[in-house]
C-alpha cells in the first residue's frame, strides 16, 4: 500500500503553458507596463499572450509547434503580420505591394510599432498596450462563411470562427490597414498604424478592421 501511495505522488505531472507573472516590473520598450492589461473577451484571453518582454522578440523560437503561437506576445504577432511583402488588395485600382521594404525586416517594424505606441500614448494617455486588446477585441469576427458543395452545386454557410483564427484575422487586418494606409502617402507606417489602433479600441467603423468584422459578420447572417 505504501508503495503505490509513492508511485502516485512521483508520477509525472502534466506540462503547463507558460504562464505571465502577476508583477514583473518588465515594461514594452521600457515604457509600458504589463501590469493593468485586462483581456476582456473570455474567448480571446486564452489565446492573446501578454508574457512580459522588453523587447517582443523570440527568435521564431516556437515556431512548426502546434498552438505554440498562442505563447507568443501579442506584440510581437502584430509585428509579424506587418512583415511582408505585399497586401493582395486593390488600392485606387491597383494591387499594393511594397517590394520587400517590411518582409523580413523585425527590427525596422518594432521600430515603427514603438512609434505608433507612443503616439497612441500621446493622443489618449492611456496604455498602447490595453488599446491593442481592446482593438483586436472589437475587430475579431464572430461569423464568417464558407463555401459547400452538394450535388454540383455551390453554396455559402455560414460558420462559427474559432478564437484563435478570430485573433489571426483581427492582427492581419489590423496591420492590412496600416499598410494600406501609408502606401504611397506621406503618412508613415507608425503614423497609419497608431491611428488604426485607436479607431479599432473605440470600435468606430471608420477603422479597416473593425469594417471589415462588420462585413463579414453581414455577410455570414445573409447565409444563414
Amino acid at each position: 500500500m505504501t508503495q503505490t501511495v509513492e508511485k502516485t505522488e512521483n508520477a509525472e505531472k502534466p506540462v503547463e503553458a507558460e504562464q505571465a507573472p502577476a508583477a514583473s516590473g518588465i515594461k514594452l520598450f521600457g515604457k509600458y507596463s504589463y501590469d493593468d492589461v485586462v483581456v476582456s473577451d473570455p474567448c480571446l484571453a486564452q489565446y492573446i499572450s501578454l508574457r512580459p518582454l522588453a523587447i517582443p522578440h523570440t527568435f521564431a523560437r516556437h515556431a512548426n509547434k502546434q498552438f505554440a503561437k498562442s505563447r507568443v506576445n501579442l506584440v510581437e504577432r502584430l509585428a509579424n503580420k506587418l512583415m511582408r511583402g505585399g497586401t493582395g488588395e486593390k488600392l485606387g485600382g491597383k494591387v499594393i505591394r511594397t517590394k520587400g521594404a517590411l518582409a523580413g525586416k523585425k527590427n525596422k517594424v518594432l521600430k515603427a510599432i514603438e512609434a505608433a505606441f507612443a503616439t497612441v500614448a500621446e493622443k489618449t494617455n492611456k496604455n498602447p498596450i490595453q488599446l491593442l486588446v481592446r482593438a483586436v477585441e472589437n475587430s475579431a469576427p464572430r461569423e464568417d462563411i464558407t463555401r459547400v458543395r452538394f450535388g454540383g452545386i455551390a453554396y455559402q454557410v455560414a460558420v462559427d470562427v474559432s478564437a484563435q483564427r478570430r485573433l489571426d484575422l483581427a492582427l492581419r487586418n489590423v496591420a492590412l490597414a496600416a499598410i494600406m494606409s501609408s502606401f504611397n502617402n506621406k503618412k508613415t507606417l507608425a503614423g497609419a498604424l497608431a491611428d488604426e489602433i485607436v479607431l479599432a479600441s473605440s470600435g468606430d467603423v471608420a477603422s479597416y478592421a473593425v469594417k471589415r468584422k462588420n462585413e463579414n459578420e453581414r455577410m455570414a447572417r445573409s447565409a444563414r
